[in-house]
């Protein structure tokens, strides 16, 4: 099994720093097992031309592009505000 390399953008670093401690744990264990498998979780997006795929983690979703062996983490957002500005 190769591993990934999880890369965070600043934008996404400043959207975690915002979340709440609970939900910032939860997402640092999802992100961990993205570096493992990111696409066991995840869903493709279909109408998007700048994001490749988003995993969910209860209210909160992660998007990311898989770049070879990167992760690409892009936003970490609400699902009700995620896709507006992604």
């Amino acid at each position: 099994m190769s591993r990934y390399n999880v890369v965070i953008t600043r934008r996404a670093e400043r959207d975690a720093a915002a979340l709440d401690p609970v939900a910032r744990a939860r997402i640092k264990k999802v992100l961990l097992e993205l570096s493992e498998e990111p696409t066991r979780r995840s869903k493709r997006l279909t109408n998007s031309d700048l994001v490749q795929c988003r995993l969910r983690v209860e209210d909160w979703r992660i998007v990311f592009d898989v770049d070879g062996d990167d992760v690409v983490i892009l936003r970490i957002g609400h699902r009700r505000e995620i896709y507006r500005r992604a």
